[in-house]
Order: structure tokens, then sequence, then C-alpha cells
């Protein structure tokens, strides 16, 4: 699908290092592995707010017989771990994998902080690079990072949530901010491996409401005629005040066969209410490659009982990666076959869409609103 505005609006070259939280207790040579999965907002000026997941790496992560990992320390700050070369699978550049452990265990070669970008209003240009504002770890539950954040704005206040990485767990954190700029760490809202909670960007009957997606391990098979594949799904959440969660009873919206999404299914933009009800951007993934083929689908929910899926087109995409786009810069590509919508802001006749573009850079789509219109696809 080609839309007339559809362009990287930021990558790796246009982040200075010297400003790098990392900066303060390293000084091995890093680079920035990526500049992506922008949340996405619009401030009171009128101009847009991306802000950018920075993959921060080290250039040289094995030395002789010897491989290190980034981590953040509460009493050192930045440090470097150092493991044997041969007590690791180093297969993956981003990242190894500690052998001889009982579970899954993974060190990363790279520390992920976040990036305020001012764009302006049609999110084409960027205004600020806001340097002074940058989001990094200060908890032990984020010593491996702070990564992809999704912001939604209810009444006066901004809630962004992100995935925190750690030794402890792989949580879900929440910040808040009322000028959609400066940010609050509120604390844990969602416990392990529980990943893309996305806030509806409104309440429902008073409460909060969320996407969700919990990873794991194991799943169970479901009944051989069933339309749906076992695997991680969206699920959704209510709170009363943003912080403590229930999950709903229902299941939402899963892997069906048939369809391209065979490995997972992640929430995406923040939900907006609209004249026909709550629309949602969320990505598929198939099973291929590396990491998967992400594509962004898109659903509509009942406005008053999201669990009701008034649409859901799982089988052609709205997004999809794009190597034309990517093309200035293919010499720091290390995916691809990845978008990954992150955020939407209302803009009159039509939707800004932020996505990561193969978790190199960030991009920005204009999508006429009459794509999403429920009668023109009865």
């Amino acid at each position: 699908m080609a839309f007339l505005v559809d362009q990287l609006v930021f990558s790796p070259n246009d982040i200075d290092l010297q400003y790098s939280p990392l900066r303060q207790s390293i000084q091995a040579d890093t680079y920035v592995l990526g500049a992506f999965n922008p949340g996405l907002t619009r401030l009171p000026s009128g101009n847009l707010l991306i802000m950018i997941r920075v993959a921060e790496a080290l250039n040289q992560p094995i030395i002789g017989e010897t491989i290190h990992a980034i981590r953040w320390d509460a009493e050192r700050g930045y440090h470097l771990d150092t493991y044997p070369l041969n007590s690791v699978n180093a297969a993956d550049p981003r990242k190894f994998q500690l052998l001889g452990n009982t579970y899954k265990v993974m060190a990363l070669t790279s520390l992920s902080w976040l990036l305020p970008v001012e764009l302006t209003a049609d999110g084409t240009q960027v205004v600020r690079i806001h340097y002074d504002k940058i989001i990094a770890p200060q908890r032990t539950y984020q010593e491996y990072g702070v990564e992809d954040a999704r912001i939604t704005k209810i009444d006066d206040t901004y809630y962004m949530t992100t995935c925190s990485v750690s030794s402890e767990r792989h949580s879900t954190t929440l910040y808040t901010s009322t000028d959609g700029l400066t940010y609050t760490l509120n604390g844990i809202i969602l416990d392990h491996q529980n990943k893309d909670m996305v806030f509806f960007e409104g309440k429902i009957s008073g409460r909060f409401f969320a996407l969700t997606r919990p990873l794991g391990d194991l799943y169970f098979a479901t009944r051989p005629e069933s339309p749906y594949y076992a695997g991680p799904s969206i699920n959704l959440a209510q709170s009363p005040d943003g912080l403590h969660w229930k999950p709903l009873d229902e299941p939402f919206i899963r892997a069906r066969k048939g369809t391209a999404s065979t490995m997972k299914l992640g929430g995406g933009t923040q939900p907006v209410l609209t004249d026909e009800g709550w629309l949602m951007l969320y990505h598929g993934v198939e099973l291929r490659g590396q990491v998967g083929i992400y594509r962004t689908f898109w659903a509509l929910l009942d406005k008053d009982d999201p669990t009701k899926i008034l649409y859901l087109d799982d089988k052609q995409p709205v997004l999809e990666a794009n190597p034309a786009l990517i093309e200035p810069i293919k010499d720091q590509l290390y995916l691809s076959d990845v978008v990954f919508t992150t955020g939407l802001v209302d803009a009159g006749d039509y939707y800004i869409v932020a996505s990561g573009e193969c978790d190199l850079a960030c991009r920005i789509t204009h999508i006429p609103k009459d794509f999403f219109t429920l009668s023109d696809k009865q």
C-alpha cells in the first residue's frame, strides 16, 4: 500500500553521542545500532513529539577471548560485564546467550535509552532534539535499558509505557507528564515479559483500558478445528487509576490460521476513538528469517465494549517494510522486513503514523482517514 507521505524522519546519523548517558562512566567506543520504535504524541504547542528508542552498542564487544555486556549499576553507573567467549552463544550481534543455565539467559551488547525529538505539526521535519530530556535507567529493574515507548494523552496527562529490562524481570513501566516532554517514572505496572502495553486514548465507563501482550516459552494446543494458532496474543486489561491493572477474562486478538501472522501479535498504536469505534493498529509477525517478518494491520473495536471487534484486517497489511526508505543508510542495516508501528495522531483528514523501520530508523506515514472507514469494508 502506497501513501503520499511515507518517509524516514530520524536515523542513527542524527544522534550526537556526546550527549549519551553512557558517557557518564563508560570510555569504550560505542555507536548507535538503531534509533527506532518511536512513541508519538502531540505537544501543547501543536508540534509532535517522538520518543525514540536509541540502542547504543559497543564497537568491539569481543576482545580476545572475552565478550562484554553493557549494564547500568545503581552504585557504579554504566558498567561493562566480562564473560569468557567460550561460555556464550554470540551468533546475534545485539546480544549473547549464556550457556549452561537452566533457563534461557541473555546479556546485551547494547543498551537502550529514550530520546525525545520534537517534529513539525505534520511530522515531516525535526524541530529540536531534546538531549536535556533523555530518559535513561534509574532503577535496578532497568539495568539493561528502557525500550519501546508508547504515549497516550488522557485528559490533561500524558501516559507513557515502556519496557524495562533487567535480570530481576522484563517488565512494563509507566511514566507520566503534564507537558508531554518532561516525564516522571511511576514504577512497574505489569510484571515479567508482558510487552506492548498501550493505553487507550480515553476512558470507558470511567476506567482506563489497555492492550497487553504476555510472552512465554510454553503454550497449549488449540483444538484441531480451531481457527487460531497457539501462541502470543493481544489481550485487554482495565484499571481504575492507570497503575493497578486487571486482565479481562475474554480472549482478544489472536493469530488466525490462513493469515501471515503465524509467529505472534502485539499492540502498536494507542487505540483512538473515531465515529465508528476504537481504531487500533497492531503488528503481526510471520515466522521467517532471523526475527520474522513484521507487518502492520488494523482493527476497529466497539466504543462501549472493546472486547467486541467490529472489523479486523489481518490479511492485507497497512504497512510493510519499505527497502526504498532504508536505501540511503542500508550500510547500517542489520535486520530486514520489519516495520514496528508505535504511534498515531489525528491530523484532520488523515492520521500521522509513527513506526520503527527495520529496527534502525523512524518512519512517518500519512494515512487518509477513509482508509479505515468501516462503511467501505462492508
